[in-house]
């Protein structure tokens, strides 16, 4: 494989790898069954995996993707578990989207 694929490949790997790591540390359980709000408030958890989108538009910090709860399209972001109330946490459990990142 020529350098010119594999540099960008490597930026881009890494890019995630350390957003990742970052977010984690700051609270954040990316990589798997993420809690997450729409703009509209409502709660759910997600497949979040960084750099891994099949059913939203990625963008970065965020996702444009369909609410199961609301049954709309809307921008979502990943909430610290521990920033939210436990029936929030358990309303999270029970609803979820579509079982692929």
């Amino acid at each position: 494989m020529s350098r010119r694929v594999v540099t960008p490949v490597v930026v881009v790997v890494g890019v995630i790898a350390g957003g990742t790591v970052a977010a984690r540390l700051l609270g954040y359980k990316l990589g798997g069954n993420v809690v997450v709000r729409c703009r509209q408030g409502h709660v759910y958890s997600t497949i979040w995996i960084p750099g891994v989108k099949l059913k939203g538009l990625d963008l970065v910090v965020a996702r444009v993707q369909r609410c199961p709860v609301g049954k709309h399209w809307s921008l979502v972001v990943p909430v610290r578990e521990a920033d939210l109330t436990e029936g929030e946490r358990q309303f999270a459990r029970e609803h979820h989207d579509l079982p692929i990142p």
